[in-house]
C-alpha cells in the first residue's frame, strides 16, 4: 500500500457524533425550566407593577380631579360673595344718593355678574363624587342671580315718590332677600358638606373649602331696613302683619269723648242734637297701650226711627303709646229726625288688646233739622 492510499482512507472514528452524557442532558433541562420560572416571575412582578402604576395615576387623577373642582368652587363661591354680594348690599346702602335709572343700572349689572358665574359653574369638571355638591351649587347661584333681577326691575319704584306703589317695591325687595337667604342656606348646608364628604372618602387633607354669604345680615329681611338704607320712609304701617301686634307689652285703646258739631255727647241724658250737613262727630281716644297702633278704625253708627242705620267709619293711621288721636266722621245725609236714636261709637281693638269695654259708648239723641 503507498503512502498516498494510506492517507485517503477515511477516519470512521472522526465522523461519528458524539453522544452527550445523561447528566448533563438532565442539566441543560432543569437549566431551560429555571429560566422559564424567573422570566414567568420576572413578567408577573411588570405585570403588577404596572397594574400599581396604573392604578396609582388613576387614584392621582381621580384626587386632583376633587382638588381642582373644590378649588373652582371656591373661587367661584368667593367671588359671588364678593365681588357681587358685598357690594350690592353696598349700592343698596347708598341708593339715597343715587338716581332711581342709575341704580337701577348698577344692580342689573351685579345681575350680569351673577350670570356669568353661574354659566362657568356649569361649565365645571363635575366628578361624580362632586354631583350632589354640584347640583346645590348651581340652585344657590341661581337663586342669586334671579334675586338681583327682580329686585333690579323694582328699585326705581322703591326710589319713586312715597306712597303705596313705594311701600310695596320696599317689601317686595325685603321678601326677596329670603331668596338670598336660602342661597347661603344651601350653600352651607349642602355644597360645603358634600364637597368635605368627598375629600373625606379619598382621605384628601389640607383643603379649604370657601364659604360664601350673601346676605350680610337678617336686619335686611326686614321692609323697615331696606327702607333706611335706600333714604326712604315706610308709611305708617306698611310692612307689618295686620293680625299681629305691633310689639311686647301692653295694647289698648280707649274712647275719650264724642261730640257733633259744637254738642259733646254725654252718655246718661238726652242728648239734643242739630243736623246740618256740614257737621261732623269728632271721636277723640288716647293709645293707652305701649307700641305704636296702625290702620284704627273708628265706626259711628246711628240707629233708630225709620229707615235703615246710618254708618260711618274712619282710620286713624298711626298712633304713638300713650298720644291722642281724633277721628272725623262727616255725617252727610240726614238722619232721623224727631225721633229718639241710639248713637253707637266703636273704637276697633287693636291686635294683642284684651281690655275693650272702654273701646266702646252709647249716647241717646234726638236730631233736629237746623
Amino acid at each position: 500500500m503507498s503512502f498516498f492510499d494510506e492517507d485517503d482512507e477515511p477516519r470512521k472514528g472522526s465522523l461519528r457524533r458524539r453522544r452527550a452524557p445523561e447528566g448533563e442532558v438532565a442539566a441543560d433541562s432543569q437549566t431551560l425550566l429555571v429560566r422559564r420560572a424567573i422570566a414567568g416571575v420576572v413578567l408577573l412582578v411588570l405585570l403588577l407593577l404596572l397594574v400599581f402604576v396604573f392604578n396609582s395615576c388613576r387614584n392621582s387623577q381621580r384626587e386632583n380631579a376633587l382638588k381642582d373642582y373644590n378649588s373652582e368652587v371656591s373661587a367661584i363661591a368667593s367671588e359671588s360673595s364678593t365681588q357681587v354680594g358685598t357690594e350690592f348690599f353696598r349700592l343698596l346702602g347708598d341708593g339715597g344718593s343715587e338716581s332711581p335709572q342709575d341704580l337701577q343700572t348698577a344692580v342689573s349689572s351685579f345681575r350680569v355678574q351673577a350670570d356669568q358665574q353661574l354659566t362657568q359653574a356649569e361649565g365645571l369638571d363635575v366628578p361624580d363624587e362632586m354631583r350632589g355638591a354640584h347640583q346645590s351649587l348651581l340652585v344657590a347661584l341661581e337663586w342669586r342671580r334671579d334675586g338681583l333681577d327682580y329686585i333690579a326691575q323694582r328699585i326705581g319704584a322703591a326710589l319713586g315718590d312715597s306712597g303705596d306703589a313705594a311701600d310695596e317695591a320696599i317689601q317686595q325687595i325685603a321678601g326677596q332677600m329670603q331668596v338670598f337667604l336660602s342661597s347661603d342656606v344651601a350653600y352651607e348646608t349642602r355644597v360645603m358638606p358634600f364637597i368635605q364628604a368627598a375629600l373625606d372618602e379619598d382621605e384628601i387633607g389640607g383643603q379649604q373649602i370657601a364659604r360664601s354669604q350673601f346676605l350680610p345680615t337678617l336686619e335686611w329681611l326686614q321692609p323697615a331696613t331696606v327702607a333706611a338704607q335706600l333714604g326712604q320712609q315706610l308709611s305708617a304701617g306698611a310692612g307689618r302683619n295686620a293680625d299681629e301686634p305691633t310689639g311686647p307689652g301692653l295694647h289698648g285703646t280707649n274712647i275719650d269723648s264724642v261730640t257733633y258739631g259744637d254738642a259733646t255727647l254725654e252718655p246718661d241724658a238726652p242728648n239734643q242734637l242739630t243736623f246740618a250737613p256740614d257737621s261732623t262727630f269728632s271721636v277723640a281716644f288716647t293709645n293707652g297701650g305701649e307700641n305704636d297702633e296702625f290702620d284704627v278704625r273708628v265706626t259711628v253708627r246711628i240707629e233708630g226711627g225709620s229707615g235703615e242705620p246710618v254708618v260711618l267709619n274712619d282710620r286713624i293711621d298711626q298712633i304713638a303709646p300713650q298720644a291722642s288721636a281724633t277721628a272725623e266722621l262727616a255725617l252727610e245725609e240726614p238722619p232721623p229726625l224727631g225721633a229718639a236714636i241710639t248713637i253707637a261709637v266703636r273704637v276697633a281693638p287693636v291686635p294683642g288688646e284684651e281690655k275693650t269695654d272702654n273701646n266702646e259708648a252709647e249716647y241717646q239723641a234726638i236730631f233736629q233739622e237746623g
